[in-house]
This record gives C-alpha cells, sequence and structure tokens, in this order.
C-alpha cells in the first residue's frame, strides 16, 4: 500500500521538494504570532464600530467581540435556536450546517457560543495551515514551500482563519483532508471528510469534483509507474482512460458528495424544498439571483462608476484577488495536476458566475489553496528578487488593513 503523498515531486523543471521534516511546530508558533497580532487589531478596532445589536446578546470575551460581524450572527442563531427559512426573505438556511453544529456541540463544552464559535474557526484555521504546510512542503522546492505557507497566512482575506465566527476556516481544514486522504489511497476516508467539506459550504461541490478528478489521475499515475514512466503529468486522454480501471475502493470518493445530499435531504423534509438555500440567496438584501445581471457584475460596475467609491475600492481588491487566482491557475495545473486544478477552478468559478459584485469572493480565493501554493512557486521562481518580499509585505499590510476594519464592521468580503 502507498502511504506517501504521491505528488513528492515538483510537476516541472526547476528544483526538488524540501528533503528536510516538516517543521510543524515552528509553523504553529508562526500561526500563532498572526492570531495575537490580528487579534489585537480586532480588539482595538472593535471599540469603534456600530452598536448592531448584539452588543447585549453577546456574553463572551469583550475583546472577541470584534470577531463576530455579518455572517456571525446567522451562525449564533443556527447554533444557538437551530434553522429557519421563510421563502422569498433572507433565512438561516442559506448557511450549510456542519460549522454552526460544530459550534453548537463546542458551546455545550464551553458555555458560551460566541466563544465555541471563535474558538472553533481559530483550531481550525491553525490545523488547516499545518496541513496546508505538510502539503507543500513535499511538492514544492523548500523555499517555494515555506513562501506557500507564508502566502496563505498573509494573505489579505486571511484573517477568517484567525477567530472570525465564519466557517471558513473548518471548510478549508476539510478540504486539505480530503485530498490528503485521497493521496494516501484512503479513497473511503477521503470521501467521509469529503461530505463534511459539502456539507459545509456550497462551494464544498468543488471537493467532490476535485477528489474524482485526482483519484482518476492516481489511477493513471500509478498505470505510468507501472510502466516505468512517471516524470510527464497525465494527459486528458490518459485521464478519461482511467475511468476503465476504476475499483470498488476508488468509488470511496463518492461519498463526498454525501453532505450535499444529506443537507438536501433535510431541507426537503423539513421545509419541502431542497434547493431552498437557492433560493433564499436571491431574498431581498442579498439579491444574489442567477442571471446577465449577476454573471456580468452590472451592480459592481455600476458602483464603480457611481460610488460609494470606498465600498468600490473594497470590491475591486476582491475582484483583483480573483483575477490573480485565475491567472495562477494553469501554474497550479503544472505543478500539482488535474485535481487540484479542476478544485479550485471550481471554487473560483462559483463565486465569479454566482456573486453581483465580487462581494465575497476574497474568502472564496482563500480556499482555493492549489492557487496560493503556486503563488508561492511563482514567487520563488521569477528573476524579480525584489518581488517576494514586496509581495509578501504588500499582504502583510493590506492583512492588517482589513482585519483593522473587519472589526470595526466594514463589509470587507
Amino acid at each position: 500500500m502507498h502511504t506517501q503523498d504521491h505528488h513528492a515531486r515538483p510537476r516541472a523543471a526547476g528544483g526538488t521538494p524540501a528533503a528536510e521534516p516538516y517543521p510543524w511546530r515552528t509553523v504553529a508558533a508562526a500561526f500563532l504570532a498572526v492570531a495575537v497580532v490580528l487579534t489585537t487589531v480586532v480588539a482595538l478596532s472593535e471599540r469603534y464600530r456600530p452598536d448592531h445589536g448584539w452588543t447585549s446578546v453577546l456574553r463572551g470575551p469583550s475583546w472577541l467581540d470584534g470577531w463576530f460581524q455579518y455572517d456571525a450572527g446567522w451562525y449564533y442563531s443556527i447554533a444557538s435556536d437551530g434553522y429557519l427559512y421563510v421563502p422569498g426573505r433572507q433565512s438561516s438556511i442559506a448557511f450549510f450546517p456542519v460549522y454552526p453544529l460544530g459550534v453548537r456541540g463546542l458551546a455545550a463544552l464551553v458555555g458560551d457560543v460566541q466563544v465555541a464559535g471563535s474558538l472553533l474557526a481559530v483550531v481550525a484555521g491553525g490545523a488547516a495551515v499545518l496541513l496546508f504546510g505538510r502539503w507543500v512542503w513535499y511538492r514544492l522546492p523548500r523555499p517555494a514551500a515555506v513562501t506557500a505557507i507564508a502566502v496563505l497566512m498573509l494573505y489579505p482575506y486571511a484573517f477568517f482563519l484567525y477567530g472570525a465566527m465564519y466557517a471558513d476556516s473548518l471548510f478549508l481544514l476539510c478540504a486539505l483532508g480530503a485530498f490528503l486522504l485521497v493521496e494516501r489511497r484512503w479513497f473511503w476516508a477521503a470521501g467521509l471528510v469529503g461530505a463534511l467539506a459539502t456539507a459545509g459550504r456550497p462551494v464544498g461541490v468543488a471537493v467532490a469534483v476535485g477528489l474524482v478528478v485526482r483519484t482518476l489521475e492516481i489511477i493513471a499515475e500509478d498505470r505510468r509507474a507501472a510502466a516505468g514512466d512517471g516524470s510527464a503529468p497525465v494527459s486528458w486522454r490518459e485521464l478519461l482512460s482511467a475511468v476503465r480501471d476504476v475499483r470498488v475502493r476508488h468509488v470511496g470518493v463518492l461519498l463526498s458528495a454525501g453532505g450535499l445530499v444529506a443537507w438536501c435531504l433535510y431541507l426537503w423534509l423539513e421545509f419541502g424544498n431542497p434547493l431552498a438555500f437557492v433560493d433564499v440567496e436571491a431574498a431581498p438584501g442579498w439579491n444574489q439571483g442567477v442571471g446577465p445581471k449577476t454573471w456580468f457584475k452590472l451592480i459592481y460596475l455600476g458602483t464603480v462608476v457611481q460610488g460609494p467609491y470606498d465600498v468600490a475600492a473594497l470590491l475591486t481588491l476582491q475582484a483583483l484577488a480573483c483575477l490573480c487566482a485565475v491567472l495562477l491557475l494553469r501554474r497550479a495545473w503544472l505543478r500539482f495536476g488535474w485535481g487540484y486544478a479542476v478544485y479550485a477552478l471550481v471554487v473560483l468559478l462559483i463565486p465569479i458566475l454566482g456573486t453581483k459584485d465580487f462581494m465575497g469572493t476574497g474568502r472564496y480565493v482563500l480556499v482555493a489553496f492549489p492557487v496560493l501554493a503556486a503563488a508561492g512557486d511563482l514567487l520563488t521562481r521569477t528573476e524579480r528578487r525584489w518581488a517576494r518580499p514586496v509581495a509578501l509585505g504588500v499582504c502583510a499590510a493590506l492583512l492588517l488593513l482589513l482585519t483593522s476594519l473587519f472589526g470595526r464592521s466594514v463589509a470587507v468580503s
């Protein structure tokens, strides 16, 4: 049985993966340091935010209040009181269940929903960074692997990993866990963890698709290895032909779709509409309906032209993050293969096509971890030596700025 990650080499010439043991203690310490800094920033910024009515409800330490913004209120209500669906109105069933149910379970132990929400988010964020570091450490040369870890931790919207009461860090952890398991050929385990991802966020479908493609890619790579040829990337023809060699053990990755199926079944039985979460996205206030107005970003263009221009700037920053991620897709494919490229592509397509103004897309790029790894690879291979320190410095400055704005209840993503 194979027990090591299959992509233990880069997919193109230009260096070998880091041979040293993975320095998980150093990575954990770095994450903890950034978490302390950002929590301090949030605590200092929170005193300037307007009162949205939650102040009288929150019972946790006041220095945590800055992490409680916007969608945190929905997660709080789900963890406290369960789901609600009112057709045509904003409803809590827009938020998938894994994170709020995890918050509810943890709150039973720590005695407070707010504390449980931030604690689960930061613990999942730290675990996700550690798994991401483990994933890149044996796929990229050491400088690129270190840079990729820094890119993830300093990405301008990475504050969602450090305590914000949002589901992103837990989703990223589940996605990384599923892919690491499939690399070890534990296909059924990968499918089960993938099911947590598909029941965690709507974009979880990307995990299911990526796991299926990666499994076919592994089959094709094993066939090549048996023939003594394992150097070049797998072609799409080889990927398709690998379907003939699928066995029962490979089918386990299909369990990853079970999370979404179970969620739709619950909505059907409880509210009579298996796709209720899609319907409420078009409710007044969210206005994320499907159609040309959303696809062509007419709302965003109107904001850029007519203002408010501070909002336009925040939306444009997220649009630029999406653009950079899309441009990195080819490098992600070359370095990590079809499965990871397809996962990242689906993760990016969902917000690009599904949001009216790019709001929230900064968080989607955060979970498209193969493109963040590709960014680290690019920054170490460019001949412009100034590019890496400048890029990481700009990211760190934006991370501090956006964290401060988030603590002041400014909608930054």
